[in-house]
């Protein structure tokens, strides 16, 4: 145990030749690091959104409307069913939170209509999560005496769907955030129906609200010619507005029907009109959406076309020729940054669910550098208190700690620089308890050799003794909180799992630091000095 080979006594230095090396770029501006050569490490830690700024967004997804979304699904799939059997009814509406009713002419047909309305029904995730199996739907269809049938969302439906449409918002606004370039978000579930989301640098909070809760769900439907805007809307038709025309905005009535939808694009990219220069969004349809495309632009030849965004027409343009590629473009009073937004939007999708901002917190960059003065302040009073303790109660054993405590610090910010972790304020009090624990190992080690050294042993049994009986209780005390930072990382949020991953990095580092650093300092001095009493 006291016997270093010369290739391992290399491996340790050269260890710790690397981690200096790669937390050296950790100390200089990014604009700095960018221009070294290539050939060095660049990787930098970074900052978390209480250290750098940002945005504090917490959203909440209405999983209402995918559940009123579903029940008008329900009520056009059982009016298409009776119409197709030649079944007569009435009263075919949304009854309740949960249900959908009507009432057939003839109570007769009961059975008939039910085995109809039954194949409306969707399957359902079994509770296991594993789907094998599993013959639940997500409704039941029942009839009384009178002829009136319900059709009733089961618990577990309204379950999954909530469920589902949190975990496709999560996604959505993942793929719309990193379209911005906005670097190290923090996007996670918080509860059944929240959305968390921290941008760190963000010094336009507004304009992320906008793109992320944006809905975002496009549409392509005609325009009814035949029906006054000004008046109620006929049937299968609805009256949406647009874009303002210097009286108000414009009112256009846009038949229910969708065309082509949103979820056929497969591209969308802000350009400018060759004609009027005007900001555009020129998009693409898939292989399905653009026949589809093409044929309603040839049978609709001189007719317009309504672009609808969220319910709000963005353009109706006359078609003037069949358009077969498959392609277009978006026209509208758009700003280059709206341009821009609307194409990400088109992108990324659109929400399953509208999102309602919770809470808004903005962080400036000007608190975040203050939390980072206190925190290295803190880190370097912390460190020469423990530096003058051990040294004043171990003397040249107490320094050579000292020296381990500075390469275990050096080697949790290069650590961090390669994983990119994010460093956090609780992530500065990480440090802080890092610089205690790497000297317990220490102090206990060096304890240890103290009462060996009592009972009369040689130094160099001594040392052995101390370092093999400590060993088992560092370990020991290094796995248990090793585990609750583990627990600390998969249940808590993003500042708490940023201290969890700073713990953890540091206690296996104070593991090398402590054990093998020095214990190989400590055996140099004692093979070169030969000394007959320890210095502790």
């Amino acid at each position: 145990m006291m016997y270093f080979a010369p290739w391992k006594i290399a491996l340790i230095a050269l260890a710790c030749l690397v981690s200096v090396v790669f937390s050296i770029p950790s100390f200089f501006p990014a604009a700095t690091v960018a221009t070294w050569p290539n050939w060095l490490p660049k990787r930098q830690i970074s900052l978390g959104l209480d250290l750098r700024g940002g945005a504090h967004l917490l959203f909440e997804v209405d999983t209402s409307v995918v559940l009123r979304e579903r029940l008008e699904a329900l009520v056009e799939g059982a009016r298409n069913e009776m119409r197709t059997a030649r079944i007569g009814y009435t009263n075919l509406g949304v009854s309740g939170t949960n249900s959908v009713t009507l009432r057939l002419r003839d109570p007769a047909q009961a059975e008939q209509a039910r085995q109809l309305l039954v194949k409306l029904a969707l399957p359902v995730q079994s509770t296991a999560g594993l789907g094998f199996g599993s013959a639940q739907t997500d409704m039941d269809v029942t009839a009384t005496p009178d002829g009136q049938l319900r059709m009733t969302l089961s618990e577990a439906a309204l379950q999954e769907r909530a469920r589902n449409a949190v975990t496709q918002s999560i996604e959505i606004v993942r793929r719309r955030i990193d379209q911005t370039g906005v670097a190290e978000p923090t996007i996670q579930r918080q509860g059944n129906t929240h959305i968390l989301v921290q941008l760190p640098g963000i010094d336009n909070p507004q304009r992320m609200i906008d793109l992320v809760g944006t809905t975002a769900k496009l549409t392509f439907r005609m325009v009814d010619t035949g029906a006054d805007p000004n008046a109620p809307a006929p049937p299968g038709s609805e009256i949406l507005e647009g874009e303002s025309n210097g009286r108000g905005k414009e009112r256009y009535v846009v038949k229910r029907k969708v065309e082509v939808a949103g979820e056929n694009l497969v591209d969308a990219q802000a350009g400018y009109d060759q004609r009027s220069g005007q900001p555009i969004v020129n998009f693409r349809f898939d292989t399905a959406g653009g026949k589809r495309f093409a044929d309603i632009t040839q049978q609709a030849v001189g007719q317009p076309f309504a672009i609808v965004l969220d319910n709000k027409v963005l353009s109706a343009p006359v078609i003037r020729e069949p358009i077969l590629g498959g392609s277009g473009q978006i026209s509208g009073n758009f700003t280059v940054t709206g341009a821009n937004d609307l194409a990400v939007l088109l992108r990324a999708g659109a929400l399953p669910a509208p999102l309602k901002v919770v809470e808004q917190r903005t962080v400036g960059p000007d608190l975040g550098e203050d939390s980072i003065r206190a925190g290295l302040i803190s880190i370097a009073v912390a460190a020469v208190l423990v530096v003058l303790y051990m040294v004043l109660a171990y003397g040249l054993f107490g320094l050579f700690a000292d020296v381990a405590l500075l390469v275990n610090l050096v080697m949790t910010l290069a650590a961090m620089s390669l994983l990119q972790a994010t460093l956090t304020l609780p992530g500065i009090a990480g440090l802080l308890l890092t610089l205690g624990m790497s000297v317990d190992a220490n102090v206990l080690i060096n304890e240890r050799i103290r009462e060996e050294t009592k009972l009369g042993k040689s130094p160099m049994a001594a040392m052995s003794a101390g370092f093999s009986r400590a060993f088992s209780t560092i370990f020991d005390a290094n796995v248990t909180t090793l585990i609750k930072m583990a627990l600390l990382y998969s249940l808590g949020s993003g500042t708490v799992k940023g201290f969890a991953v700073t713990i953890s990095i540091g206690i296996l580092t104070s593991m090398f630091t402590a054990t093998v650093l020095v214990r190989l300092m400590m055996v140099t001095w004692l093979r070169q000095r030969r000394p007959t009493l320890l210095p502790v």
